[in-house]
C-alpha cells in the first residue's frame, strides 16, 4: 500500500516540477551572471514546487566569478535561488523574460546586485531592498512594544511609528502593483501579503479574539490568484497553506475536515491548484505523518471526497481504487465511532471478545512479537494493565503480523496477564481496528466509542483519569 500512496499522492509532485522542465519549448534561457568574490566551482539552480526544492540544472563558475546558464527549455516560471560555490545563494524570478544579466558582489548580495533584462527579478531586488532598510527599523520598534504595556507612552509611541513604517511599505508595493499588474513578482507579492488586522470587541468593551482570529482566517487567500499557476512555483502557496491549516485552525479533526473542505472545493475549478491542496493535506494527514489525535480522519475524508475517478484525473483508476480500499480499512477505527468487536482465540484456545470484558474502559493493544517498540512498549503496557484493573481498566490484546509459535512465545516471555488473542487468518480484526505501525493503542469507554487512539504508553494514564472522572 506505502508504493500505491507514493504513486497516487506524492509522485505528481516531481511529475509537475521536473517533467515542466521539458514542456514548455518558448524562448530559451540565457542568464549572464558575474559574482565577485566568489570561488570557482559550480552554481546550481534550485526551483521550487509547492513546499519541495528541486535541482533544475547548473553552470560552472570561473575564477572570476561569472557563470552561463544556457537552456535548450526554459525553466517554469516561478521562483528560484542560484546556489553559489562557497553555500551563499541569491533569489531570482523567471517569467516569460529568461534572457538576463546579473552582477553583484558576495559580500553584499542585495544591496549590489544589478540586474539587466529580467523586469521580476529587478521588481524582486528593488523590494528586497526597501525592506533591508526598514526591517532593523521594525525590529526595534517590535522590542520596544514587547517590553512595554499596551498603553504606556513608549507603546504607543513606537506603535505610531511602526504603523508609519507599515504604511511606506504598503504604499511601495502598491506602486509596483500599479505599474506592473502583470508581472509574476506582482501576482507573487501580493499573494503573500496577509489580512489587514481587524480588531472585534465584545458588548462588553472586551477583544472578541475568536472572531478576529476567525475574519482574519476568511480573508487569508484574498490576495491569490488561483488562476494564475506560476505561483505553485513559488513558496508562497505552501507556505500560506502550512499556516493556514497548522497555525490559523484548531488541531482537530472536526476543524481540519471542515477548514480542509472548504478550502479544496474554493480551488477546484484551478486544475493545477487543486491537484496540490488535495494531496499535500491528504500526505499532512496520513497514519504515520499527523501529529494530531486521529489525523487520519482528515486523510480519509478527503480521499473519499476527492480522489474520485472523475476528480483525481492525475492518477489511475487503479491506483484511486487501492487508495480508497486503504481509506475503508481506516475508517471504521475513526475517534468517536464505536469500536468494532474482535473475537479471536486466545492463548488457551478460547474464544475471546472485545464486548464480553465488562470493565467501563477497554485498552486495545495491537502488537506484533518481532517489533522492537513492541518489545519495549509490553512491559510497560502489562504494568499499567495490573495498576489499572482495579479501577475498571482492563486490556485487549491483538498480535498480529506474526505466526502461533511465535506469538505464544512473546505472550509467556513478557507475563501477560490480560487476555491476548491472535488470528492466522485475520479475518477476525480485517478492516476493523487499523494499525500501520506497531504498536498502536485504542481506548474505548464504557460505550465502546472510540476516545483515544494513536498513544504512546506514557499517554494512557490520563486518558484513563480523563474517562473515569467522566463516569463520576
Amino acid at each position: 500500500m506505502e508504493d500505491v500512496l507514493k504513486l497516487t499522492i506524492a509522485a505528481f509532485l516531481c511529475a509537475c516540477s521536473l517533467g515542466a522542465l521539458r514542456a514548455q519549448t518558448i524562448d530559451s534561457t540565457l542568464i549572464d551572471a558575474t559574482i565577485e568574490g566568489i570561488p570557482a566551482g559550480l552554481a546550481r539552480v534550485v526551483g521550487t514546487y509547492g513546499d519541495q526544492n528541486y535541482l533544475a540544472d547548473s553552470a560552472q563558475v570561473d575564477a572570476q566569478g561569472h557563470f552561463l546558464l544556457k537552456r535548450q527549455h526554459p525553466l517554469p516560471p516561478g521562483y528560484y535561488f542560484f546556489l553559489l560555490p562557497g553555500q551563499k545563494n541569491f533569489p531570482f524570478l523567471v517569467d516569460k523574460d529568461q534572457r538576463f544579466t546579473l552582477r553583484a558582489k558576495v559580500s553584499d548580495l542585495i544591496g549590489s546586485m544589478q540586474v539587466d533584462g529580467s523586469l521580476n527579478t529587478d521588481l524582486l531586488y528593488q523590494n528586497l531592498r526597501f525592506q533591508a532598510i526598514q526591517d532593523p527599523e521594525l525590529g526595534r520598534l517590535s522590542e520596544i512594544m514587547r517590553k512595554n504595556p499596551p498603553n504606556s507612552p513608549e507603546y504607543l509611541e513606537a506603535k505610531v511609528f511602526q504603523l508609519e513604517m507599515l504604511g511606506g511599505r504598503k504604499i511601495h508595493l502598491e506602486t509596483i502593483y500599479k505599474e506592473h499588474p502583470d508581472a509574476l513578482f506582482t501576482s507573487f507579492k501580493k499573494a503573500g501579503q496577509n489580512p489587514d488586522f481587524t480588531e472585534f470587541k465584545k458588548p462588553n468593551g472586551d477583544i472578541d479574539t475568536l472572531r478576529q482570529v476567525l475574519h482574519y482566517r476568511d480573508h487569508f487567500w484574498d490576495g491569490v490568484d488561483f488562476s494564475d499557476p506560476r505561483l505553485l512555483y513559488t513558496p508562497v502557496i505552501a507556505n500560506k497553506l502550512k499556516r493556514y491549516l497548522k497555525e490559523l485552525t484548531p488541531q482537530h479533526p472536526d476543524s481540519l475536515i471542515k477548514v480542509s473542505d472548504q478550502i479544496i472545493r474554493r480551488v477546484m475549478p484551478y486544475k493545477t491548484y487543486f491537484q496540490f491542496f488535495s494531496n499535500w493535506i491528504a500526505l499532512q494527514h496520513e497514519n504515520t505523518k499527523t501529529t494530531v489525535m486521529d489525523g487520519e480522519a482528515v486523510y480519509v475524508h478527503i480521499v473519499k471526497n476527492f480522489f474520485t475517478d472523475e476528480l483525481a484525473t492525475w492518477d489511475t483508476p487503479e491506483n484511486l481504487a487501492k487508495l480508497r480500499q486503504h481509506v475503508s480499512e481506516m475508517e471504521a477505527s475513526l475517534m468517536g465511532r464505536k469500536g468494532p468487536d474482535v473475537r479471536a482465540m486466545d492463548v488457551n484456545g478460547v474464544y475471546k471478545s472485545i464486548y464480553e470484558i465488562t470493565a467501563p474502559i477497554v485498552v486495545i493493544f495491537m502488537f506484533s512479537p518481532d517489533c522492537e517498540h513492541c518489545q519495549k512498549e509490553a512491559p510497560e503496557i502489562e504494568r499499567l494493565s495490573q495498576k489499572w484493573k482495579s479501577r475498571g481498566v482492563e486490556f485487549y490484546g491483538i498480535a498480529i503480523s506474526t505466526n502461533d509459535a511465535e506469538w505464544k512465545a512473546f505472550v509467556k516471555k513478557v507475563g501477560f496477564t490480560f487476555t491476548n488473542v491472535y488470528d492466522p487468518t485475520n479475518r477476525a480484526i480485517y478492516a476493523k481496528y487499523f494499525v500501520d505501525i506497531t504498536p498502536e493503542l485504542y481506548v474505548l469507554n464504557k460505550d465502546r466509542t472510540i476516545v483515544a487512539k494513536n498513544l504512546k504508553s506514557e499517554q494512557l494514564e490520563t486518558i484513563f483519569e480523563r474517562e473515569l472522572k467522566k463516569l463520576k
